[in-house]
């Protein structure tokens, strides 16, 4: 029960993301997997496999970690992050809602 009501919530602040790509660094030095669609939004092209160590275009070196991690951390532009100003300030919410005003 605890282990679906975890991923019903990383699933909630994976569907807050605009794909702006700034906790993966599109405002800086971006990760080698960050790529950007026809609709210029960002994605990861290995996001199955994503967590762990991996390399930015630069070169330095750092752990991809999951959304919620990512909340917690700060970077360039971190206030363009949907999830981020959810976190912040969450709007009013209707019982039975989560993050976004989505259905449960």
């Amino acid at each position: 029960m605890l282990k679906k009501y975890l991923k019903n919530k990383e699933q909630e602040w994976e569907d807050l993301c605009i794909r702006c790509g700034g906790c993966c660094g599109s405002f800086d030095d971006p990760c080698v997997h960050l790529r950007k669609d026809k609709h210029k939004k960002y994605y990861c092209e290995i996001y199955e496999t994503r967590l762990g160590l991996h390399k930015t275009v630069g070169g330095e070196e750092f752990n991809c970690v999951g959304v919620k991690e990512i909340i917690r951390t700060r970077w360039k532009n971190d206030h363009l992050c949907a999830c981020k100003r959810e976190v912040r300030s969450p709007k009013k919410r209707v019982k039975g809602q989560g993050p976004g005003g989505k259905e449960d």
